[in-house]
């Protein structure tokens, strides 16, 4: 069912409005930064770890714990830190990379609007 010319109208008009108001937004390239693999699970152990700590912290007891535990904490705290900083990736800078430019693939967005012509060229 194809929009009508009002709904179509309203359409490119936010569509301008968001380009006009919001341009970082949809500059904003999503494919630069992304969680690191490696990253994760080193956070993943340092949570782990700081679990334990803060178990151990409560066992010992006094003010040995206190500090064991604020330590424990800490742990935890850069674990999460660790594992949900993104990284950004260059493109093709490190060792080991190709020297051959790879096409972007292209975003969600793109493919819901080559799906949305595609549909309306069938019909």
């Amino acid at each position: 069912m194809p929009l009508s010319e009002q709904e179509q109208r309203l359409l490119d008009e936010m569509e301008r409005h968001l380009m006009q108001n919001d341009a970082d937004v949809v500059s904003a390239h999503p494919g630069d930064r992304a969680l690191s693999y490696r990253n994760l699970i080193y956070g993943a152990v340092l949570l782990l770890a700081g679990i334990g700590g803060l178990i151990v912290g409560v066992v010992v007891g006094g003010v040995g714990g206190i500090i064991v535990g604020v330590i424990a904490f800490a742990a935890m705290l850069g674990g999460l830190m660790l594992a949900f900083t993104p990284v950004h990736r260059g493109g093709g800078r490190g060792p080991g990379s190709s020297t051959k430019t790879k096409e972007p693939s292209p975003s969600f967005m793109d493919r819901m609007n080559d799906r949305w012509d595609r549909r309306h060229e069938d019909h």
